[in-house]
């Protein structure tokens, strides 16, 4: 979505053709036949239109979190409208997928130096952890210094933060987790990335996609900018083979329950 925000306003996305419940369908799945269960950080708008999926995850084990109303940049939210922002789409998922909703994820990792008050209003919002910051500098998201496995971020430790994962080499974060950057490596190359931070960080690696990533025949935005194109179309015929491997290679689960050592109810902030 953030590759083509200067050309496809929110107000005209009700204008282009729904092709998210198919993919995300598509993806539920691959997981069925793999035996994998995953989370999915879902729009409160596209869970409003989508119940019977929604409804769907829960009934197969998945987790259900939140990645906000509609895809707005938490750095670009004031603290009102964050609040209001992560209360409303918590409270939908919740009342379409009847679970609790533990987790949230800032849309395009969207939390840094600048808004880290955004971790307080999680917590008073009854979120148990958040999986929003990317480690790694890129031109639209990042903080580099940012550790690489779970911290808290703020000093009374109201929420944990579970950052994306990354290998550390020359001193210098290089993302694997997911994405574009899954598209664009090697699979052998990525493969060997996860590998690493199992074996010599001792760490759980996170693994993230869209629905869209998995739809090579998708409409092409041909007005967009030629860095957003290739960000978006690169490979997107080999996602789903790709994807098969990696379920296949790694044993994989729900977030919260890869971390639970370090996901804690938070007492007065809503379902645990």
């Amino acid at each position: 979505m953030q590759a083509f925000a200067g050309q496809i306003a929110r107000a005209d996305w009700e204008n282009y053709e729904w092709r998210f419940a198919a993919n995300s369908h598509r993806i539920l799945d691959l997981l069925e036949e793999a035996g994998v269960k995953a989370t999915f950080f879902t729009l409160g708008w596209v869970a409003e239109r989508s119940k019977p999926l929604i409804r769907r995850m829960v009934n197969e084990g998945h987790e259900i979190a939140s990645h906000g109303m509609a895809h707005f940049r938490a750095d670009e939210q004031t603290a009102d409208e964050f609040r209001r922002d992560v209360a409303d789409s918590k409270a939908i998922l919740e009342d379409i997928g009847g679970v609790a909703v533990k987790g949230y994820r800032a849309a395009t990792f969207s939390i840094g130096a600048g808004n880290m008050w955004a971790f307080d209003i999680l917590a008073e919002e009854g979120y148990l952890y958040s999986s929003s910051i990317n480690p790694v500098k890129h031109d639209l998201y990042g903080l580099p210094d940012a550790p690489r496995a779970p911290f808290y971020p703020r000093t009374d430790q109201a929420i944990p933060e579970i950052p994306m994962t990354t290998v550390c080499l020359m001193e210098r974060n290089l993302p694997f987790s997911g994405g574009g950057f899954f598209r664009l490596l090697p699979y052998s190359v990525f493969k060997w990335g996860l590998q690493h931070v199992n074996r010599s960080d001792r760490l759980p690696c996170i693994f993230y996609m869209h629905p869209w990533e998995i739809d090579p025949l998708q409409p092409r935005i041909a007005d967009a900018p030629l860095k957003s194109r290739l960000r978006h179309y690169l490979n997107l015929g080999k996602t789903e083979t790709r994807l098969k491997r990696l379920l296949s290679d790694f044993a994989w689960d729900r977030v919260d329950r890869v971390y639970s050592s370090v996901i804690h109810p938070v007492a007065g902030t809503g379902p645990a």
